[in-house]
């Protein structure tokens, strides 16, 4: 009883100490750690090729442009980066965590 009549004579305290105790439980319920989720590493295909004695920019129209739009079109792709240099390319494509990357579409 000592809480609600302290609480009705001093309105502002209450509200200050209510703030008080959700500001804490907002802090406590950030800082708990998330053991439960596992880390789960998306699927990634890389795609790596050679074109010796080329420069960066053939390599990049005639070999990653053209594998970019050819795997474009498969389903379930998150993100597509790539990397042209002198004498070959590097494509990285990361599916959804929702894709079997072992089930690829066939090409007719």
């Amino acid at each position: 009883m000592i809480l609600s009549d302290i609480s009705v004579r001093r309105p502002v305290f209450a509200t200050v100490l209510s703030l008080l105790l959700v500001a804490f439980g907002v802090l406590s319920f950030v800082g708990l750690p998330l053991r439960e989720l596992p880390n789960i590493d998306p699927p990634v295909v890389s795609i790596s090729t050679t074109y010796p004695g080329a420069s960066a920019d053939v390599v990049q129209s005639r070999i990653t442009e053209v594998l970019e739009d050819q795997v474009s079109g498969i389903e379930g792709i998150d993100t597509i980066t790539s990397r042209s240099r002198d004498g070959g390319s590097d494509i990285t494509i990361e599916f959804t965590l929702s894709r079997d990357i072992e089930a690829m579409p066939s090409r007719a």
